[in-house]
């Protein structure tokens, strides 16, 4: 069986409001940074419409970058994978162990740029959100 190569990553990424959507990153940190300082980035889902964490139905990873303004390519701040959903060698949702889909990470910067969040449902695939940052 052949398989055409036609799609390209970026028409496979989903994109909507995250108030509307559960499985669109939440981009929360300040709009402005100043130069070369260190400020946090908390990135999640379900801020508004919760997603599930379930063995059926669950995130598996957030990607986070940086595109600064006037350069060629993004830099990759962070991959985050969340490998606890519930199952065990009792089954499906039988474990005590979940973990949450949200980081904070800390980065720093001396240009301006965006913010690009990237996820994985292991039901919905990826979904995508970005949010433009101003360095003083």
């Amino acid at each position: 069986m052949e398989t055409k190569m036609e799609e390209k990553i970026g028409n496979l990424i989903q994109e909507a409001d995250w108030r509307k959507e559960k499985h669109v990153p939440v981009i929360d940190c300040p709009n402005e940074a100043s130069k070369d300082e260190m400020f946090d980035v908390k990135v999640g889902l379900g801020k508004e419409i919760i997603h599930p964490n379930t063995t059926e139905h669950h995130i598996r990873w957030i990607d986070l970058y940086f595109y600064p303004d006037g350069e060629k390519f993004p830099y990759q701040i962070g991959h985050y994978e969340f490998n606890a959903h519930g199952e065990s060698a009792d089954g499906p949702n039988k474990s005590t162990v979940y973990t949450h889909h949200a980081v904070t990470t800390s980065f720093k910067t001396s240009k301006p740029g965006t913010i690009l969040a990237l996820a994985l449902c292991n039901i919905h695939g990826l979904w995508q959100s970005y949010k433009q940052i101003n360095v003083q």
